[in-house]
């Protein structure tokens, strides 16, 4: 089990975008389908304060980034080590 967990759908392109980053740099995740999990989708709407905008990337210290570019998530894996 990975300690990054990803919240997305497979029609969302910034999903796909995060998606490739992340295996394109051999970062190991948990992938949940908000379409298939409507539980999911509920903690989308909650973290997002309301909003279900994806993707949602969970990380072990306890923060999130929501939608975030490929610079972005490449900062916060720095920060935590994973590239």
């Amino acid at each position: 089990m990975s300690d990054i967990t990803m919240y997305g759908a497979e029609w969302c392109k910034d999903c796909r975008r995060s998606k490739k980053f992340l295996d394109s740099n051999n970062i190991e995740y948990n992938y949940i389908d908000v379409e298939a999990d409507a539980s999911a989708s509920e903690k989308v709407i909650e973290i997002n304060g309301g909003m279900r905008s994806i993707p949602v990337i969970m990380f072990s210290d306890g923060t999130h980034l929501t939608e975030p570019s490929d610079a972005a998530l490449k900062e916060k894996l720095e920060a935590l080590n994973k590239l």
